[in-house]
Formats: C-alpha cells, structure tokens, sequence
C-alpha cells in the first residue's frame, strides 16, 4: 500500500503534534512556569492592546460621526491625534466624575460613623448598667470569675522576639510592596505608550495583518481567521457600548427615582450605581450596598425603602432593559450570559465576567453557523412544530406517506387552471 506525498506530510506532522502534546504533558510543571514567564513579559502589551480596544470605540465615534467630513491632507492629519485626545479626555472625565463625586461622600460618611462611636459606645454602656441593675444574679456571676493575671514577663519575651524576627520580615514585605508598586507603575505607562501606538497607525498594523496570513496560511483558513477576528472585534464592540448605555440609563433612573421619593444622596448613588454596572449582573449590588450604607447612616427606615426601590428597579431593568441593550447587541440567550458571567469570574475574577461574554457569544456564534452548514449540507432543514391540528407527524407525513387531511387538500389544486 503506497502513500501519496500529501498524505504522508499529513501523518508527519500528526505525528510531530503528538510528540510535542506528550513532552507538555511530561514537562507540564515546566510548561506551565514558562507560560507564566512569557506572560509576565508580555502583560503589559496586553493591557496596551485592551487599553487600545477600549478607547478606539470613542475614537471611532469621534472620527466618524463628528469630524467625518475632515477629508483633505491637512485637516486629515489632524483628524487622527484631535480623536485620539478627545477619547482619553472623555474616559478621563468619567472616571473624574465617579471618582469626585462618590469619593467624598463615602469619606464624609466614614468620617461621620467615627464620630458616631463614642456615643454609641456610651448608650452601650448605659444598657449595660440598666441590665447589671435589673439581674443582679448576671453581676454576681461574673464577679465569681477568676481572672486570670497578666503575665508581664512572658509578655515582654513576645515583644521581644517579634522585634528581633518580624523586623525582616516586615523589611522584606515592605521593599516587596514597593517594588510591586514601581513595577506597576512602569507597566501601565508602557502598556498606554503602546495603547497609543496602536491607536495611531492602527489600519497599518491591521494590514500588516492580513499580509502575514495571506503569507502563511492557506487562503480559505485565512479568510476563516479574518472572519473570526471580525466577529470578535464586533462582539466585543457592542458588548462594551451597550453595557455602558446600559449603565447609563439605570444609573439615571436611580437618580429620578431617589430624587422623586425625596431620599439623600440621589446623585451620588446614581452614579456610584451606573459605575458599578458595567460589571454584568453583580455590579449593580455592590452599588446597592454601598448607597444603603451611605444611608443607613442618616435614616435606618430610609435605608430599608432605597432596598425596595433598588430591587424594583432592578427587576424593571433586567427584564425589559438589559436584554433589549446588552442581549440584543451580543446575541447571546440570556442562560448563556449566566453561564459566562460564571465562568469568567471563577477563573479571572471582574474582568472574567466583562471578557467572557462576548467571547462566548462569538462562539455561540460560530457553532450555530457550523451547525447550519453541516445540516444544510446534509439536506437536513429546520422542521417547523407541529400546530394544534397536525398531530404527531413530523411535517404533515406519518411512515406511509401524507395524512388523509393533506390529501384532501391537495385534490381541488390538481383541478385547478394553469
């Protein structure tokens, strides 16, 4: 039996992948601290490209919708660093926003409870002397207790050996912080220094792209990862925009809603709310809680009726709003984004939630489409369900032909005039 050039280049490098899939399973703790490594060194270009993914979005609405008609040679240049700015100063002036106006009132209310302590400290007191004054037998029980007595010595020796083994240890933890910090600090300046790079010769690269598939792939599997890339980049688009539009309205919502019930701090927790929003399905409590904290401070009852409301209006925007902004733009059914939203955060936490699901939509996406080819070809079409009136057959046909129904419609059609 002789193999043809084709089919023996196939078996060597099936036979080159198991070999390499055996030494990863072999070597897998060594596989996987290199992956670790190469990960580490390329975490920063990472965080540049999401950086990038993100403020593209405006930049394109900028570059599209405001300065579209800016066609000639100058004005064409300038087009590009005028919507690039105009992007990082709108994102800047949200966060500025949230950050100025829920930072201080969470501060003056932590400032506000500190207060608070003393006395409650007092009227704990106070109701510990009523209740020692009203059960006596509670006060002479506890005067029956053998305290024991402080050991000073074996004290001081605890002091002392702390001081002599925690000093380096705090010293370790202390230069481990800050080198955490510096290298933090270092990684996001060049992940945004590389953000903007790719926000500025951003066509180039993309063609650059798509020389070196056309390059090095076959053509069809080219096109397939041109394909894919492109669902990618709309999901992923669409999920972003609708989950801040999404934000947007709910965090308006509060505000109208908590300033018609005449409650405090209407605008704080609004936008602490649509901030928190933008993490799917749990973003929103966290607001909840912190805003019924804020509240609790000044009105327990108060607290307790911003709960309701907020769980009304949660019901009202996960019902009707959500799926008709964020459902209807990643084309995911509502069972699927749980599962997302679960997944992701088991494994990465917030930003698991936020990558997940327009990644799963996109492949939600793709197996539908490969299921749809596959049937169709088998000739395999989507059977419509049987109405009241058809019985169990599968459209219209038993296993001995057509009904006696369809038969008798099909009678006065032969008579007909063609």
């Amino acid at each position: 039996m002789e193999f043809s050039r084709e089919k023996l280049r196939q078996i060597r490098h099936l036979m080159v992948l198991a070999a390499a899939l055996v030494l990863a399973v072999i070597y897998s703790s060594q596989v996987l601290q290199g992956a670790r490594f190469l990960l580490g060194i390329f975490t920063p270009f990472l965080m540049g490209g999401v950086i990038a993914f993100v403020l593209n979005i405006p930049m394109k609405a900028f570059e599209e919708k405001v300065f579209g008609r800016w066609k000639g040679k100058g004005s064409g240049k300038a087009r590009r660093p005028l919507c690039l700015v105009l992007s990082i100063v709108s994102v800047l002036f949200v966060i500025s926003i949230v950050v100025g106006t829920v930072v201080p009132q969470v501060a003056s209310t932590a400032a506000e409870v500190g207060k608070k302590i003393p006395a409650f400290m007092d009227d704990v007191m106070e109701e510990v002397d009523k209740l020692a004054k009203n059960y006596p037998e509670l006060t002479r029980q506890i005067d029956q207790l053998e305290l024991e007595e402080i050991n000073w010595d074996s004290m001081l020796n605890s002091v002392l050996n702390f001081l002599k083994n925690g000093a380096g240890d705090v010293l370790n933890s202390t230069v481990s912080v800050a080198s955490g910090i510096i290298s933090g600090i270092v990684n996001g300046v060049i992940s945004f220094i590389f953000a903007l790079y790719i926000l500025s010769q951003k066509e180039l690269l993309e063609e650059q792209g798509r020389r070196i598939l056309t390059a090095y792939l076959p053509e069809a599997v080219g096109r397939k990862v041109l394909e894919i890339c492109g669902l990618l980049y709309r999901n992923f688009s669409s999920f972003i925009t609708g989950q801040c539009l999404e934000a947007v309205i709910l965090g308006v919502m509060f505000v109208v809603a908590m300033s018609v019930c005449g409650m405090p701090y209407a605008l704080m927790v609004g936008v602490l709310i649509a901030f928190t929003a933008l993490i799917p399905i749990v973003g929103a409590f966290i607001g909840c809680a912190v805003g019924a904290f804020v509240i609790l401070i000044d009105d327990p009852l108060l607290a307790l009726w911003f709960v309701i409301l907020f769980l009304v209006l949660q019901q009202l925007e996960g019902n009707l709003i959500y799926p008709k902004v964020v459902g209807n733009s990643v084309g995911l059914p509502a069972i699927w984004v749980l599962m997302a939203v679960s997944v992701g955060g088991s494994l990465f936490g917030i930003a698991g939630m936020l990558f997940f699901i327009p990644l799963m939509s996109s492949g939600y996406a793709l197996l539908r489409e490969s299921v749809n080819d596959r049937n169709r070809g088998r000739k395999i079409l989507a059977r419509p369900q049987p109405g009241p009136e058809e019985g169990s057959g599968r459209d219209g046909e038993g296993e001995n032909g057509p009904k006696k129904g369809q038969e008798k419609s099909r009678k006065p059609s032969a008579g007909r005039k063609r």
